[in-house]
């Protein structure tokens, strides 16, 4: 009895009074639970087709799962999310074991594609109507559009029936539903049309099962058994191939058991006993003495069964999990891709058709079909809106009242307007999530506020952030965090406008009058000091009165020539002080200046 724990765990006990060699089942998380920690006592191989991922093989050793975890499940929910860009979602889960573990599994997988639950809500089994309807308008006035939906069949239609008199199947929305779903259209032929018109547009997962003649046949099988007991409408779903794969893996086990010489014992369990002489006959159960030899043998096997490759990891999972991603299209099912462990991505290639292949982890490789979203749209929703009962972020601005073009308030309108709004506005729209918000002006507008003010209010919680001109300084750092700098000039230099000389004397500019005088008469100068060194020992400071002032004027260019190439070469001496044509050109240089003033004394 998976729909109360209390009368699950007293039959089991019941069940457990006989000698018992194996166990499979139940399907329900809930009561796995307890009689795992039976299993454990008795030391009898649990087959369990539960999917709660806290189900483990190291806390319970003869535990072993024979159906999909939902640890891979979630994973795949979660690929789904991030294929579309969606970054928070919320999630309604049925309040017991099953469900809170599953969106437990699901918040760390969102969490690896950096996504996040923004909102999850529990409600229990028997939930009245009302509290359902509570429930559902709490989740249209969250942010998030994107609903995942992890319960049971029947609470699960229930609350589908509610969703669609909400108006909230329409457009925008996301509906994606965990295998409960695809489980319950599977195993019934005859869904009623009020039903499925209220799933229109809606995900939901299966665990894949390839195709195989072996399928095909117990699904044929089923079909006249069915319709020989007036069942007719009950169809196989893949629960029930993971069964059926389940006592063929016991069966299997025990003949290898059996051939490898093993018997069947017990033994009483001695800290089995009613205390004050009750009758739950707890004595009665015993302890398997082969329990340990048939849970490796069916960690053993290996074989092809109607779910497909029926072989099991160290963890006690079944190899290769994989899952059918469906979208609810008019009265059936419409497989848009898969999601295989193997590769960890989306893909409209089989998972079988993978595994001969090395794994493929490019995320640009994924893709799925198109799909048909609640409201018969094509057009993929956003994924979220603006709350309607959000708690707006308070954004402190500088009212200024000099360079205005950064941010000021308009007094026609009373908003604020500049630059930095407009970089903030803008930021803003590519983020993937709402962000409410509004601008509250700081300053008078005569006179430029005090920004270290401004950075205290944000400190007290005055302000949730602030926009505008705000200078990084060190100490502002200490206590709050800024953005990268969207206002600087780098190095740059300052220098007046004025309209320059574009003539052939530009060349005067970089001097003022005064400062060419000056450079002229220091050439005169010099130039009549070494004439006055030189013209009585050198002739060619003799002549004309013309003839010595062009003679000055040309050894004080040539003079000026040479001192800015020995300076050049005493550099690249210092460099290079082995490199001999230096110092050879810097002789040539110091002969050519005397062989200039002193002919007479100029030598090979």
């Amino acid at each position: 009895n998976c729909f109360d724990g209390f009368l699950g765990m007293v039959q089991a006990l019941q069940f457990m009074e006989t000698d018992v060699v194996a166990l499979i089942g139940p399907q329900c998380s809930t009561i796995s639970h307890i009689i795992s920690y039976v299993a454990n006592e008795l030391r009898v191989p649990l087959m369990s087709f539960a999917s709660d991922a806290t189900l483990s093989s190291i806390q319970f050793p003869f535990f072993v799962r024979t159906g999909p975890n939902d640890l891979y499940q979630m994973a795949a929910v979660a690929e789904v999310v991030d294929y579309n860009h969606w970054k928070i979602v919320t999630a309604i889960y049925i309040d017991n074991v099953y469900g809170r573990n599953g969106i437990a599994a699901l918040d760390d997988a969102l969490a690896l594609k950096r996504c996040k639950i923004s909102y999850k809500v529990g409600f229990p089994s028997n939930a009245k109507r009302s509290e359902l309807i509570n429930l559902l308008v709490s989740v249209s006035y969250m942010e998030s559009r994107v609903i995942i939906l992890h319960t049971g069949a029947e609470p699960g239609l229930k609350l589908f029936s509610m969703v669609k008199q909400l108006n909230m199947m329409g457009n925008g929305y996301v509906w994606i539903a965990t295998d409960w779903l695809s489980a319950y259209l599977d195993a019934n032929s005859s869904v009623p049309a009020e039903t499925i018109s209220g799933l229109q547009g809606v995900l939901t997962l299966r665990p894949h099962i390839p195709n195989s003649k072996m399928k095909s046949n117990l699904v044929s099988k089923w079909n006249k058994q069915s319709k020989k007991s007036n069942y007719s409408d009950l169809r196989v779903n893949t629960y029930g191939f993971y069964v059926y794969d389940s006592v063929w893996a016991v069966a299997r086990a025990l003949d290898a058991f059996f051939d490898d010489g093993g018997r069947i014992s017990f033994s009483n369990d001695s800290m089995l006993h009613d205390e004050t002489g009750g009758t739950l006959h707890l004595e009665a159960m015993s302890i398997s003495d082969m329990g340990n030899k048939l849970l490796e043998k069916i960690r053993k096997v290996n074989f092809t069964g109607v779910s497909g490759q029926v072989q099991f990891d160290a963890g006690g999972n079944l190899i290769h999990p994989a899952y059918d991603i469906i979208n609810i299209i008019g009265n059936g099912m419409r497989t848009i891709g898969f999601w295989s462990n193997y590769s960890g991505l989306l893909s409209t290639v089989s998972p079988e058709a993978l595994y001969s292949k090395p794994p493929n982890i490019s995320l640009a490789d994924q893709h799925l079909y198109d799909v048909i979203w609640p409201g018969e749209t094509a057009q993929r929703p956003r994924g979220w809106v603006f709350p309607s009962n959000a708690k707006q972020l308070k954004i402190g601005v500088p009212n200024r009242f000099s360079f205005k073009e950064f941010v000021t308030k308009d007094n026609s309108t009373g908003s604020m307007k500049g630059y930095c709004i407009d970089v903030f506005t803008q930021a803003l729209a590519l983020l993937p999530y709402p962000v409410s918000y509004k601008f509250v002006p700081f300053g008078n507008g005569t006179e430029n506020p005090n920004y270290d003010k401004l950075v205290q209010m944000i400190e007290s919680n005055e302000f949730d952030a602030a926009i505008g001109d705000i200078a990084i300084t060190m100490r502002r750092t200490v206590t709050l965090d800024f953005t990268q700098p969207f206002i600087e000039t780098g190095l740059v230099i300052l220098a007046p406008v004025k309209q320059h000389i574009t003539s052939s004397w530009a060349f005067l500019q970089p001097f003022t009058l005064q400062m060419w005088c000056v450079t002229g008469s220091y050439f005169l100068i010099v130039g009549v000091v070494v004439w006055v060194l030189e013209h009585r020992i050198n002739d060619d400071f003799r002549g004309s009165v013309r003839q010595q002032i062009i003679t000055i004027f040309w050894v004080q260019l040539f003079d000026v020539v040479l001192c800015t190439q020995r300076k050049y070469y005493e550099q690249l001496r210092a460099w290079c002080p082995d490199h001999m044509a230096v110092c050879c050109f810097d002789n040539c240089i110091q002969l050519h200046r005397e062989s200039y003033f002193h002919p007479d004394r100029a030598t090979t």
